[in-house]
């Protein structure tokens, strides 16, 4: 380093916590998502039948 160069003091970053676990963020994420979505629709009494049927069907197999 020449004499006309400034000296630069790196300085570290102090740690900062952010207060909120993963799990705590994770789960009001998760949370937001199921809200922010709206209702299904009921099931038409067709579909609720054919879904009986393919689990008696799983059921005897």
């Amino acid at each position: 380093m020449s004499a006309t160069e400034p000296k630069v003091e790196v300085q570290p970053r102090p740690f900062v916590l952010a207060g909120v676990s993963m799990r705590d963020l994770l789960a009001s994420c998760a949370a937001a998502d199921a809200v922010s979505r709206p209702p299904r629709a009921p099931e038409s009494p067709a579909a609720v039948e054919q879904r009986v049927r393919r689990r008696r069907h799983r059921e005897a197999a």
